[in-house]
């Protein structure tokens, strides 16, 4: 493979996806999400293969969805609302799930701010470890939607601290993570990658085949519960909020920032700015 924002490494039975955009604090663009779901899979098919981990070079995990233009579509602001629903269903959502619905155990490794966007590449991870220096947030409720694309915070979190997590926009640190069940395990920034690799390895001792059905075991259960249903339904929502503030600002919100949102209803103050690590 050729890789321009992604590396993909495998050694001892173990694949390192690592996205490596540091200078746009790995904000993630249409390129590096293509590359990333290139790299997942890759280690799928890969019978040499036996554990997958998801990490980040730089300072952050990741800021989430890089919002400004990009190779395939010069003017994104002009998108309308059917073209950003069929990207973000195709592109966002339908990654995550992918990424989750691999059969070999994977592993996140988590440092710096994970932001909206970010959640959906640690999430889909059956495992995450975090640096102590890890926060985790959602602040989209300012651009008008309801949460990232996989709205898996109330499995993620329990239902109060979600809400809270969405209503104030404020980061949860990796110690709070922890025990709340988000986070398996914390370690210092400079073990970081020692630890989740040094994890990899002690699962990859196991059975491929045990390790597969007790994932799908696992998975099956939430499935049961209810949690595919209340993703792809909570996904309709997300664009309910995206339409209503389309029409509100007369802009993708994403993109503006809601910054004309004065009253509902109106159609004032159409913005330009096109932020990095948003929704």
């Amino acid at each position: 493979m050729e890789l321009e924002n992604v590396i993909y490494e495998v050694s001892d039975g173990v694949a390192t996806i690592t996205l490596n955009r540091p200078q746009a604090a790995n904000a993630q663009s249409h390129e590096a999400l293509a590359e990333l779901d290139q790299a997942w899979q890759a280690a799928d098919r890969d019978p040499a293969v036996k554990v997958i981990i998801m990490r980040s070079n730089g300072k952050h995990f990741s800021a989430g969805h890089d919002m400004s233009r990009t190779k395939d579509d010069a003017e994104p602001e002009t998108w309308p609302a059917e073209k950003l629903y069929d990207w973000e269903m195709r592109g966002y959502l339908h990654y995550a799930k992918s990424w989750r619905a691999v059969p070999k155990p994977s592993i996140a490794a988590v440092q710096g701010k994970c932001i909206a966007g970010g959640l959906m590449l640690c999430w889909p991870c059956d495992l995450i470890v975090a640096a102590d220096n890890a926060e985790f947030s959602d602040p989209v409720l300012a651009l008008g939607i309801c949460g990232v694309e996989l709205h898996a915070h109330t499995w993620e979190l329990g239902p109060r601290k979600a809400k809270e997590l969405l209503f104030t926009g404020e980061p949860i640190a990796a110690a709070q993570a922890q025990q709340l069940g988000m986070v398996n395990r914390v370690v210092p920034l400079d073990e970081l990658e020692t630890a989740t690799m040094a994890l990899a390895r002690r699962i990859a001792r196991n059975d491929a085949v045990a390790l597969r059905m007790a994932k799908r075991a696992v998975n099956h259960t939430l499935d049961l519960q209810g949690y595919t249903n209340s993703i792809d339904s909570i996904f309709d929502m997300h664009h309910f909020g995206h339409a209503r503030a389309q029409v509100v600002t007369g802009g993708i919100p994403v993109l503006t920032g809601l910054a004309g949102m004065k009253g509902k209803g109106s159609n004032k103050g159409k913005g330009s700015d096109k932020g990095k690590g948003e929704a």
